[in-house]
Formats: C-alpha cells, structure tokens, sequence
C-alpha cells in the first residue's frame, strides 16, 4: 500500500474519529442518549489510537511497551469502572481526569526534553521549523495546563474521599499561591528563549518548571471548599482538555486537536454552567472562602423537630402532590432504588411525584442524574432546578434526602452567610418538608441549614434506605397492604 493511501486514511480516521466523539459528547447531554453516547465517544478514541499506529515516524521500537501499558491501563480502567461504588464516581471522575492531565504533562516534558536535546546538537540548525516559536510556546503552555489539572485533580479527588480536609488555609496564601504561578510562568518563559533564542536551555530549568507548575495545582486545590468540588471538577476537565490541544499541535497530530478541543470546549461550558447555577465567577470559585464552616452566619432560632416514619408515611398517604429533592447523603446510603421504590407505591396511590435537581447537587455535575437512571426513573418525572421550583408552593409534602446545601434558604435571606446569592431548591415553600437524615450534622459546605428549624419542617433521622423502607411498610399498612 503506497504511502499516500495510508496517509489519505489514517486523515479519514481522525476525521471519522473526531466526528464520533463529538456526536458522542451531544448525545452525552440527554440522560435518554448518554449511554450510547459514550459508547460513540469510545469508538471514535479506539479508531484514533489505531490510526495513530500507521504513522510514517511511529517509534515501533517502543511498541512492546505501548501494548503493555494500553493492555495495563485498560485492565485497571475496566476493573475499577465495574467494582467501584456510585458514591465515589466523583472521585473517580478527578482522578481519572488528573490522569489526562498528566498525560498531557508528560508529552509537554518529553517535547521539551527533545527540543532541549536538539538545540544541544552539534549539527543543530536553528531555522527548524519543529523548533518555531509557536510550537514551543505551545508545549510550555500545555505542559503547565496539564501539570496544574493533574495535580489539582489528585487534591480534588483525595478531599472527596475524604483522605485530608475540605479546605486548608493559611496566612498569605493567596499571595504564595499568586508567586508559585509567576514563578512557573517565569521559568516557563525562559524554557521558550532558551530553546529558540539562545539555542540552550539547562534540563534543570525544565525541571524546575514542573515542579512549580505541579505545585501551582496543588496550592490553587487546597483552599477550595467542598460545595465548589462540582466546579472545579468540570474546570480540570476543562484544563486536561485544552493541555491535550496544545500538545496535539506540538505533535502535529490530528486526533489529539481535535479530542483536546472538544473536551476543553465542553469542560469550559460546563463550568460556566456551573458556575452560573453558584450565582458566582469563575475567579470568585477559585480565589474566595465560599464554602468554609467558618463563615460569620446569622444565628438561627428555634429547633430541629423529629418526626417518626408512621407519621410521615401518614403525611404523604393524605398528600396530592411530591417532590423529591436527592442529595449526595442518598448516595452515600445508596438508596436510590429504595426512594425509586417508595415513588412508585405513592404514584400507584394516585399522587404525583416528581424529582427535583439541583445543578450542583452532590459531588460533581450530573451526580444525581445518574444515581436517578441507574435506579430506572423516568427522565420525564426528573425537573432542573429552574423548572421546579415554581411548583414548591403548591407542593403538599417535599422530601429532602440528603441534600442540604442546595436546600438552604439562608443563601436568599442571610446576607452574612457563606452561601448567599447561590439559586436554590425553593424546598422551604412547600406546605410540608420531611427531611430524611442520619444525624444533625452540616453538609459538605460546613454550613447549619435554616430549612431544618423553619415550622413546615420534620426530621426523619435515618439512613436512607432504612427510611425509605419504613415509609414503604406505613404505606401499606394504611391501606391493607394493596394501593390502588
């Protein structure tokens, strides 16, 4: 086969590649396509790997070690996608995106070490045009993009598994923060004259460029509090994209532009989105104390009253209209088929039931989404926040399942709280709340909830499933066990 058909199509399989992923990515926004959407993706990334294998410089010297490490990585990838557990699918997400970060990074530091070994070379001439400015610029930009999203995607993931605080504060930070960047964009730009100006850059510089940029990622996560992590997951994602870009055009290849721009495109969207359902900017996220326990919030009167599940079940055996508000305590009580349960013994009673979804709700963008479908829910009886929330008022009995950020009605009414400004469930209107919840501690923000000593309001102090089955068995007993 000539050369200029294995060129015309390894073109036509990134092409072809780059159109599945992105078909892939809008089907990924509907709940009722997702699945297949990521199956789209997934092909679209196999066929670009494959391509990649047929290039004229292809280091088949390497080969055996790419097969190891795909078969390694594949294996690990499959293993922990089956056995790990919905709760720590946001965990998972960052790491896995630290890892694309990484991987970019990595590339960045190999095109570097190359150029610096070029340059280096008796017979070097300067006129190359794989040594131009732009190029170099590029994989010094990716490098620390990726070297930021890598480390500060592992920070993500170790505060949400719960491996060290939420937040971690101290004196002048911002300002070492704001040196260990400049130091980075310091060294960086002097990598970049040296390679193309002074055709000689010292290894130890590059060196020392990662190191503040791995750093820089580090010292940028640990301030962040625990109600930003849906933000700052979907940010690295934008980061791990848009490294995987640059370094694509450092490479000159086609499937890392285009794979790379797609999923910064979509990470930069989706934090905007995310940030916009916060009422706060993207800057606000990353450099404020949004989310910290230690915020001078107004006192909140009066007392958190319990309720039994008899009781409650009562409630909801007189109510007309439900709404469902699932947080990430459901997750963690993995009771999303118990609450799913419970819905379609209140529906076959006639009632209507609907849930409600906060942008933000758990630990990452979608979260509740997809505990929802893997439980079965319809996707019609799922409403967003801005949809619902005009329903509260006339909405007999809501039930609060772990959600307690979201919920907070101090975010409207407190203008000392922590929260303040960020949309919310409007749960506090409904005629009725029952929250359902193993103890009286704050959710991830550090933050008391004024939603759970307003009147309308009754603690169902359980786990979630417990719950969820108690409120099942008062159903039936009401009516001799049938329903209608």
């Amino acid at each position: 086969m000539s050369a200029q058909i294995v060129s015309f199509l390894i073109q036509a399989s990134y092409f072809a590649a780059a159109v599945l992923l992105i078909m892939g990515i809008k089907r990924m926004s509907s709940p009722v396509t997702a699945r297949s959407g990521i199956q789209w993706a997934g092909v679209g990334v196999l066929l670009a790997v494959v391509a990649t294998f047929f290039h004229d410089n292809f280091a088949w010297s390497n080969i055996v070690l790419m097969i190891l490490a795909i078969g390694l990585s594949t294996a690990v990838a499959w293993y922990s996608g089956r056995k790990v557990a919905m709760t720590a699918m946001p965990q998972m997400v960052a790491l896995y995106n630290g890892m694309g970060g990484g991987s970019a990074a990595a590339i960045g530091a190999i095109s570097l070490l190359g150029f610096a070994a070029v340059v280096a070379a008796p017979k070097f001439v300067p006129a190359s045009p794989h040594l131009s400015l732009s190029v170099v610029i590029l994989a010094v930009v990716g490098a620390l993009i990726g070297s930021i999203s890598f480390t500060g995607s592992l920070i993500a993931f170790a505060k949400l598994q719960g491996w060290m605080d939420k937040t971690f504060r101290f004196s002048g930070q911002q300002a070492v923060n704001g040196l260990c960047f400049l130091s980075a964009a310091a060294l960086g730009a002097y990598v970049v004259y040296g390679i193309t100006v002074a055709h000689h850059i010292d290894v130890v510089f590059i060196v020392l460029f990662f190191a503040a940029a791995l750093l820089f990622g580090i010292l940028m996560t640990l301030p962040i509090g625990g109600a930003d992590m849906p933000v700052v997951i979907s940010l690295y994602n934008a980061f791990t994209g848009l490294a995987v870009g640059f370094e694509g055009f450092v490479q000159q290849n086609v499937a890392l532009i285009i794979a790379g721009t797609v999923v910064g495109a979509a990470g930069t969207l989706l934090t905007r989105l995310m940030a916009k359902a916060m009422n706060r900017s993207i800057s606000n996220v990353l450099f404020s104390n949004f989310g910290s326990a230690g915020g001078p919030a107004a006192e909140i009167t009066g007392s958190m009253k319990p309720i039994e599940a008899d009781d409650a079940a009562s409630l909801l055996y007189l109510a007309e209209k439900i709404i469902i508000v699932p947080g990430y305590g459901m997750a963690v009580a993995q009771a999303q088929h118990k609450i799913w349960e419970l819905s379609q013994q209140l529906i076959k009673r006639d009632k209507s039931v609907k849930f409600a979804i906060h942008p933000v709700a758990g630990r990452m963008p979608g979260h509740m989404n997809v505990l929802l479908a893997e439980a079965g829910v319809p996707y019609d009886l799922i409403a967003d926040m801005d949809d619902i929330n005009p329903e509260f008022p006339n909405c007999d009995v809501a039930i609060v399942i772990g959600a307690n950020d979201v919920v907070n009605p101090a975010a409207k009414t407190d203008k000392s709280s922590p929260i303040y400004g960020m949309p919310i469930l409007d749960v506090a209107k409904a005629k009725q709340v029952i929250v359902i919840k193993r103890g009286k501690g704050t959710g991830f923000a550090g933050i008391e909830n004024a939603l759970f000593y307003q009147d309308n309001t009754r603690m169902l102090y359980a786990d979630g499933q417990e719950a969820a089955n108690k409120l099942i068995a008062g159903l039936k007993a009401m009516d001799g066990g049938g329903g209608h």
